[in-house]
């Protein structure tokens, strides 16, 4: 690690690497799960609990992953205008972060064994898929996030699997709210990547990196983040009219109109720091979306 950084502290370089930012793409589903769980009288808080912290640990080694195997393929250089990548800033080496990403991998594991115990086989193809795609996200021949598969992975991994998982965790068995109430913060996580994406177009393309913003372009970003997110906010009517329960979630799609500004500014703003608050906005909204969702579920 570069010890004469100036103004990093060990434990500050570890915090950015995590990019806090993006973190309530792995809180809000298991929130929504948890309230979905209480709604329905099968809460069970060692299992929520566990799931949280197995939820942020995961997200937390995929993004170590990614600051990693970004920087060895190249595409983090000194043009990027995003927040700091630390393997590519110097801040720590390729051995540091390798050994980083295992260990907060190997801990997820370690929070793994306890929900194994208590879900069984569901939960451990979960888990693994989970730990194994956080990892091919960014490494490997061909990596999920370098060929244009980052939406579907996020859709799955931070949508329907977290919440789903969770809640079955909890109540050893599934049904079919649980499962289609994973895609608002599926879509909401989609709209962060979209945002990064689309604040990386020009270094992402020189690098080779084929995300869904590189083949189809810069509007196709644009409206591609303005669809996710109209979708997500607006899917608390769907849910209502499909199970005709809790009516009050409805009310969560007033984060709608929160989302008007980060949308105005998607489409007009092509500033790299200023793509860097949308996104952290965007992470906003996702959690105060789920924060509503689950109380109108519980209300």
């Amino acid at each position: 690690m570069n010890q004469t950084a100036p103004g990093y502290s060990k434990p500050h370089i570890w915090w950015l690497a995590a990019r806090p930012k993006t973190l309530p793409a792995a809180a809000t589903p298991v929130i929504i799960a948890g309230a979905l769980a209480l709604a329905d009288g099968v809460f069970h808080l060692p299992s929520f609990l566990a799931a949280l912290l197995g939820g942020l640990l995961i997200q937390i080694g995929t993004n170590y992953a990614n600051d990693l195997f970004d920087f060895k393929k190249s595409v983090d250089t000194h043009e990027r205008s995003g927040p700091l990548r630390v393997t590519q800033a110097g801040l720590v080496t390729v051995s540091e972060m390798r050994a980083a990403t295992t260990i907060v991998f190997a801990l997820a594991f370690l929070v793994g064994i306890y929900l194994v115990m208590r879900g069984g086989v569901p939960i451990v193809i979960i888990g693994i898929t989970s730990i194994l795609c956080g990892v091919l996200y960014t490494a490997g021949p061909y990596p999920l996030g370098y060929i244009g598969l980052g939406e579907l992975f996020v859709l799955i991994f931070f949508g329907f699997m977290p919440v789903a998982g969770t809640y079955y965790v909890m109540a050893l068995k599934i049904n079919s709210q649980v499962l289609l109430a994973g895609l608002a913060p599926g879509l909401l996580s989609i709209a962060i990547l979209v945002v990064n994406n689309l604040r990386d177009l020009n270094t992402d393309r020189a690098g080779g990196k084929r995300t869904l913003a590189v083949r189809f372009g810069k509007r196709f970003a644009q409206i591609e983040y303005i669809v996710v997110v109209a979708a997500a906010t607006l899917y608390p009517l769907l849910h209502y009219l499909i199970f005709r329960k809790h009516p009050l979630t409805m009310l969560a799609s007033v984060t709608l109109l929160l989302s008007i500004p980060l949308c105005k500014t998607v489409l007009t703003v092509d500033d790299g720091k200023v793509l860097n608050n949308t996104l952290a906005g965007t992470g906003r909204l996702l959690l105060l979306f789920g924060i509503c969702f689950s109380a109108g579920l519980l209300l």
